[in-house]
């Protein structure tokens, strides 16, 4: 089973950062928020477990730290549905394993009684496909906002377009590796331990 729960990127300290998030609790809840490595220029990624961030937590995290910041809102490592804000109000959205948000999302017929026996079925696989069809004429417009959110935050970013917009299409097993990826590609140095070999 994978990880259900969100990834949320700013730019802080750990303790500005979980403050944000939780509240400044203590114990179980501090337990409930794992830091990856933290980035260049003090980028930090929270892990943190389902149940504890509320959407309305972004617009206060980047009002407190005065910084852009992300969160990804994964569902068991498959799929993640990323949003950005910037300090000036701006928000995008994008969704992370595009096949299999489709598969998620594709609208469910009214009489279905069973869904373990639709999803078997050519009307579910052409009901996937208008989903598909649907979330990749968001593709452009949601790399566009990557990259204006990232240059907002005042990363360098070098990358092309069509490169978020490949990006965006691919598929990886686990969507957190693909949400650092989007990351890296937008501008933010990798964490030092990540960092490619010489």
């Amino acid at each position: 089973m994978g990880f259900s729960g969100h990834l949320v990127f700013a730019r802080g300290a750990r303790s500005v950062l979980e403050a944000s998030v939780l509240g400044g609790a203590e114990g179980e809840l501090r337990d409930a928020v794992h830091a990856w490595p933290s980035r260049p220029g003090g980028w930090q990624t929270l892990q943190v477990d389902h149940g504890l961030w509320e959407d309305e937590h972004l617009g206060a995290l980047v009002e407190r730290t005065g910084a852009p910041a992300c969160v990804a809102d994964v569902s068991d490592s498959d799929i993640a549905l990323v949003t950005g804000w910037g300090t000036d109000g701006q928000r995008w959205q994008a969704w992370l394993n595009l096949d299999t948000a489709a598969a998620l999302l594709a609208e469910e017929p009214e009489d279905l009684d069973d869904t373990s026996l639709w999803v078997d079925t050519p009307e579910f696989d052409e009901a996937v496909r208008r989903k598909r069809a649907e979330l990749e004429r968001d593709v452009p417009a949601d790399a566009r906002g990557a990259l204006a959110w990232a240059a907002a935050a005042g990363v360098p970013t070098g990358a092309e377009q069509a490169r978020i917009e490949e990006l965006l299409r691919t598929h990886e097993t686990f969507v957190e590796e693909l949400f650092s990826v989007l990351l890296d590609e937008l501008g933010f140095p990798p964490a030092p331990d990540e960092s490619p070999e010489p």
